[in-house]
């Protein structure tokens, strides 16, 4: 089976080798990675090309211009040969057997798959696992992910993904959100207990941009209200949709009881 490596790359080259490294070290090794420049400005598009042009299982593009991560990741998906995909970071690293291990917990019923994950400094050292990983509940038209507990590394099938409404090429924040409850609503998600990915935390990633923190929360609120209008929810712990203003603060609130926090520590 082949299985897609998909990286939506941005001015990251100095830490794309260690990504780089870590595909070199998969024990699967029939995949391909499919890399998408999103019109870096720093050469990092020339620099990559020349690193990965004597290796045929790599094939990368670019953007005519900067499109955001929406469009990017969509088109990624567009271009992928695998029945199986799976996006990566280029400042992240996989562990040497995170394909291999996802591959291997796909049955019929299984849509995509998602680990645990290490949060690491600049320099991949390990700070300590992701907190909120953990089995969720199938077919649950009130999961919304709100603690993010699907989360790296996630895997998916193509073919399922082509029967949703795909990802919304306007969105350059909280995409990935997006992708994971539209893929929800379609068959079910299996949880790996073992990290499969190093997170890499540095100034430049996205999660630590403080300019980003309003439109991360806009984009995320966006997300959650379309995606209760799809799944056909008028009302919502009580309230009519159409009376809530903020989704993500009223959802974890409600969802973040002293009872449902207890229920997760024990899951």
């Amino acid at each position: 089976m082949l299985f897609s490596v998909l990286i939506a790359h941005y001015n990251h080259f100095d830490y794309f080798i260690d990504c780089y490294n870590s595909l070199m070290q998969q024990t699967y090794t029939n995949f391909e990675v499919v890399i998408l420049d999103d019109f870096s400005n720093d050469g990092s598009f020339e620099k990559v090309s020349e690193y990965v042009k004597n290796d045929s299982r790599f094939r990368i593009f670019r953007n005519e211009k900067n499109e955001g991560v929406g469009f990017t990741k969509g088109k990624l998906i567009e271009l992928a040969n695998g029945e199986i995909c799976g996006f990566l970071d280029p400042d992240d690293v996989l562990t040497n057997d995170a394909i291999k291990i996802s591959l291997e917990n796909y049955s019929e019923k299984t849509v995509a798959t998602y680990s645990q994950f290490w949060f690491c400094d600049q320099s991949l050292n390990i700070i300590r696992k992701f907190p909120d990983s953990y089995q969720i509940k199938n077919g649950d038209p009130l999961f919304l992910n709100i603690f993010f507990t699907v989360n790296h590394f996630f895997t998916f099938r193509k073919d399922i993904y082509l029967k949703t409404s795909r990802i919304s090429s306007n969105y350059r924040i909280a995409e990935d959100q997006e992708l994971y409850l539209k893929l929800y609503e379609l068959g079910d998600f299996k949880f790996i207990k073992k990290p499969l990915l190093y997170y890499r935390l540095h100034d430049t990633g996205l999660s630590r941009d403080k300019n980003k923190t309003i439109q991360r929360y806009a984009a995320w609120n966006d997300v959650l209200k379309e995606t209760l209008k799809r799944r056909n929810i008028t009302k919502i712990y009580g309230k009519n949709i159409t009376e809530v203003d903020n989704f993500a603060t009223f959802i974890h609130q409600k969802q973040n009881t002293i009872l449902k926090r207890i229920k997760r520590k024990f899951l």
